[in-house]
């Protein structure tokens, strides 16, 4: 017997579908984690446009920017998110910039009221598979930080069944030693982490996929870039570890510590969200 077929969705993005043997497969819920500043959100809009472009609906959760913000960043690489808005085919969410009377906007970071809105989102948009990005997730644990894996566990077992395609993006901050990504990372089917040093005098971001459950990837660093007009561009592998676009040892003794001081903080109740569980 043959291997099953797995459906794969392309990332719009040209030399990471090569990457990943032909795209992201269907129904994975995929981390895209790293520092600030190295492509997390372009590669978010890239994957939402091409879903828009080959019949997929689009479900975009902002939390560090506005609505407004990311269809302007899609406008630059030649995607254009407002239109897909008007047409119905596509819904951002806004979690940074209440409106007043915005159907679309949450009122306040709360994950039970994310999940509601996204259910809610996906029934408006009908039948079919969707594409669902949720930029950042980190954003719903800053102040219980605790709660990242039982948060990113929550959303992938109650959208399982509405027919979606997910990327949680989380963040950590080298200079700060501080970690948000681990919760995603432990719940996640596949993981792509975005790095960026400097070298020679010079800026310059990696990409490496970690992991990808039931399918080959390949497992060198990559160079990429941000092009204006195009976007999230891979450049070409580069002659760099992958130790050395993983975290740092000093961070990830850091972060052991924390999380072994959450377990700790969880197993005795002494952290708000405990019910949550119940609800799944």
């Amino acid at each position: 017997m043959g291997k099953p077929s797995i459906e794969r969705l392309p990332t719009g993005i040209k030399g990471l579908d090569e990457i990943l043997r032909g795209g992201i497969p269907q129904g994975f819920v995929v981390a895209v984690v790293g520092e600030p500043g190295t492509g997390k959100t372009v590669f978010c809009i890239h994957f939402i446009g091409k879903g828009l472009e080959t019949g997929d609906k689009g479900i975009y959760v902002t939390t560090e920017e506005s609505r407004e913000s990311i269809i302007r960043q899609a406008a630059m690489f030649n995607i254009d998110l407002r239109k897909h808005v008007d047409e119905g085919n596509l819904v951002i969410i806004d979690a940074l910039m209440e409106e007043r009377g915005d159907p679309w906007s949450l009122r306040e970071l709360d994950i039970e009221e994310l999940l509601s809105k996204i259910i809610e989102a996906k029934k408006y948009l009908g039948y079919g598979h969707a594409r669902l990005v949720i930029d950042s997730m980190s954003a719903f644990w800053l102040d219980k930080p605790a709660m990242a894996r039982k948060y990113s566990y929550i959303i992938k077992r109650r959208l399982a069944r509405w027919n979606m395609t997910i990327i949680l993006t989380s963040q950590y901050a080298v200079t700060t030693s501080l970690g948000f990504g681990f919760g995603v990372e432990h719940v996640a089917d596949g993981i792509i982490r975005f790095r960026k040093s400097i070298l020679g005098g010079e800026l310059k971001r990696f990409l490496v996929v970690e992991k990808m459950r039931q399918t080959d990837h390949d497992k060198r660093v990559f160079l990429i870039d941000i092009v204006d007009g195009k976007g999230l561009v891979v450049l070409g592998p580069y002659n760099i570890s992958r130790g050395e676009v993983s975290l740092p040892f000093s961070v990830l003794a850091k972060i052991l510590s924390a999380e072994l001081k959450k377990e700790a903080e969880l197993t005795s109740g002494e952290l708000e969200g405990s019910d949550l569980e119940n609800n799944v």
